[in-house]
């Protein structure tokens, strides 16, 4: 089991920065489909997840092939690329999600609930706004150099690994 949380101070700066960030991962992951497909099938379980402060990487399996597959994923994260059909149909479906979010009461309670017990969170209605204002391609690109840059990285690794 290896878990690295990719920590950086620039996502919570704005609501934009949040969605790009949603964004980056999810081009990420729908990027590795094809090539982790095989890992998949060898019964190596992969999981990219949009945390709070950064990326959360986790990866489990046998241990002989799990740093081939980190390495899979850290050369697609280094070498970051999307075309603009991926980037529409990304944010499409995050507008999808977001908007799914907001009619739900529940969602939208607990969502107003953090907003109001935690400091510096975006509530999801600032967040489904500034999606529909617009995103463009080149903001995700100079958000994913930024987000590259200023990483702080934390790590686990468990299981019958050598140093």
């Amino acid at each position: 089991y290896v878990r690295f949380h990719l920590i950086s101070p620039l996502i919570q700066q704005s609501a934009e920065n949040i969605i790009l960030f949603d964004t980056f991962v999810n081009i990420l992951s729908h990027n590795l489909g094809e090539p982790a497909y095989e890992a998949d099938v060898a019964q190596l379980e992969y999981k990219l997840g949009a945390g709070e402060h950064g990326l959360v990487i986790r990866i489990k399996g046998f241990n002989h092939k799990l740093p081939l597959l980190f390495q899979l994923i850290i050369d697609y994260l280094s070498d970051f690329s999307f075309t603009p059909a991926v980037f529409e149909m990304i944010t499409e479906q995050l507008k999808k999600t977001y908007f799914n979010i907001l009619i739900k009461p529940e969602t939208l309670a607990k969502d107003v609930r953090l907003l109001i017990l935690e400091h510096g969170r975006w509530s999801m209605i600032d967040k489904y706004q500034t999606l529909m204002n617009g995103l463009s391609i080149e903001a995700l690109s100079s958000f994913v150099k930024a987000f590259k840059s200023q990483l702080f990285v934390e790590g686990l690794v468990q299981g019958n690994f050598t140093s």
